[in-house]
């Protein structure tokens, strides 16, 4: 039975996924290479990236005997879906006090 799959706020609460994700906003690189900047097994790396992976966050491509991670944008645009709702939410909330501010000076 395989562990339930994470939403994108639990896979970037981590702040060593979060790190993860700057590293390679710079470039691809290794699982190996990402390994190095992290003082954790080997093991607890493979889990952080396969977690990063299942949420669209990073893809892996198999060159040789090397696994590349990329970022990717899937994860990503769930988080900005999210983001672009709330800031619907508060413009409408501010359109509508400043339509009601705008009505209390008219009447002054």
């Amino acid at each position: 039975m395989s562990a339930p799959r994470l939403d994108v706020f639990q896979v970037i609460a981590d702040p060593s996924r979060r790190q993860m994700m700057q590293l390679l906003s710079k470039s691809s690189m290794t699982i190996n290479r990402l390994a190095e900047n992290f003082d954790m097994s080997r093991p607890a790396v493979s889990k952080h990236i396969r977690i990063m992976h299942e949420a669209g966050f990073i893809s892996i491509t198999d060159i040789g005997r090397e696994r590349y991670c990329t970022l990717k944008q899937d994860g990503f645009n769930e988080l900005q879906q999210f983001i672009d709702y709330f800031d619907k939410f508060w413009l409408n909330k501010l359109g509508k006090l400043q339509a009601l501010l705008d009505n209390k000076t008219k009447r002054n």
